[in-house]
């Protein structure tokens, strides 16, 4: 018998303990709870305040609780929330023109995250090479330490084991090259090739910029052998690094581009945007997803996009970016035991530690969360930082300022 259902659970008391008692055991969270937002600014349920350089894993690229997206969704959860994909809406029509007209794409593909539009590009791909070249073509490219979702498919594409490990057997076919590897790219891929997937700056593999020359040995041997090539901008589009996609820094162009992350600023949201002639592979029935491009997600991802992609957004990004890492490298310079270097591309950073310090990127963030400043990691040896595009010289300053407090914690405790 079902228990009962409490009607007072909405106002119930909840601590970070509640997680334990109630949640599958995924992930690990912080041992403090934010509860509101504004900016790059956060307060947890005891009042504390942090300074987020995290925005959700690159997420909020516009901040928390940006107004002109409160205002968007308050105008659209009041006028049409959803529809079953028998029928299309307005908001979704508005957000495929101006992504198509953006970019190097004709059609798009909207879905709820990442890993979804990796796995529409994917299936894209496989039923292209199936159709124009037969079955024999289905062999699919990654990077080892690449990331591409969670779904049994595209985590066995993404090239990290520890992510794939009790899940076997896996989907075949998958085959992996070593980023920035000219040598190992041309050895893989083959006739029998029909995608190879990349990120253009590796994030989650700790943040590692693709070289222009092994990109544009990617599409050269994709061109090649009939292959398509898909770039996973999840993390790294949506202005990121100071361009829309990150493949117009490259003049690069992919055959299929996926998006996600930062393009509904927290609200799920995803797209595959590809050319005519590929997206007519995909005909009626051939693939779906129930909330994919519904009014509330179009509108906000709409809005999103407007406001970035603006020349005047997109160099205070670059600008933005140039200080972050500027300071970065100071920072590391002056604390040469810990850090190695710093790399990434606009405000996606990772800032390396030394081998004496290898495996101790979670203490640092750790140690930065309890002075009150919230980064990532990528990895146990790498401190990512990806604030909020709207971020300001001064908060670029506080997080300086915080993080070396921290790393004098630490090097004193050691």
């Amino acid at each position: 018998m079902n228990a009962k259902v409490d009607t007072t659970a909405l106002n119930r008391p909840v601590t970070r303990q509640t997680f334990d008692e109630v949640l599958v055991p995924t992930y690990a969270p912080a041992a403090m709870v934010p509860v509101r937002g504004s900016g790059l600014d956060l307060w947890d349920q005891s009042g504390k305040h942090y300074l987020d350089f995290t925005s959700g894993i690159a997420v909020n690229a516009l901040g928390h609780c940006n107004p002109i997206l409160v205002e968007a969704m308050t105008r659209q959860a009041n006028t049409l929330w959803h529809l079953g994909n028998g029928y299309t809406n307005e908001p979704v029509l508005r957000l495929g023109l101006a992504l198509t007209e953006a970019t190097f794409a004709d059609r798009a593909f909207f879905c709820n995250s990442g890993a979804e539009a990796n796995e529409a590009a994917l299936k894209l791909a496989r039923k292209h090479a199936h159709s124009k070249f037969g079955a024999h073509k289905s062999r699919i490219i990654s990077c080892y330490q690449s990331f591409h979702g969670r779904t049994l498919f595209t985590v066995s594409v993404g090239g990290q084991s520890k992510y794939t490990e009790g899940f076997e057997p896996l989907p075949p076919s998958i085959d992996h090259i070593t980023y920035n590897d000219i040598a190992s790219a041309r050895a893989a891929i083959g006739d029998d090739v029909c995608a190879v997937i990349v990120e253009p700056l590796q994030g989650e593999g700790g943040v590692v910029p693709g070289d222009k020359a092994f990109l544009q040995e990617l599409r050269d041997l994709c061109t090649k052998t009939g292959a398509l090539l898909i770039f996973d901008e999840v993390q790294c589009g949506m202005g990121r690094t100071g361009e829309l996609f990150h493949y117009m820094s490259y003049g690069i162009m992919p055959d299929i581009l996926t998006s996600a992350k930062a393009l509904g600023n927290g609200f799920p949201v995803a797209a595959m945007l590809t050319t005519h002639e590929l997206a007519a592979t995909l005909n009626v029935g051939s693939h779906g997803t129930t909330y994919g491009g519904n009014p509330m997600a179009a509108t906000i991802a709409l809005t999103v996009l407007e406001t970035i992609n603006q020349p005047a957004f997109l160099a205070r990004v670059k600008e933005a970016g140039a200080k972050l890492r500027s300071t970065m490298e100071k920072l590391a310079a002056d604390y040469p035991q810990v850090f190695a270097q710093v790399r990434g591309a606009g405000l996606l950073l990772g800032v390396v530690v030394t081998d004496a310090w290898k495996g101790r990127s979670k203490d640092i963030q750790k140690a930065a969360e309890a002075n009150g400043l919230m980064v990532l990691i990528a990895g146990m040896d790498v401190v990512r930082l990806a604030p909020a595009l709207i971020v300001t010289d001064e908060q670029i300053a506080e997080a300086d300022r915080i993080l070396r407090l921290s790393l004098d914690g630490l090097l004193k405790a050691a």
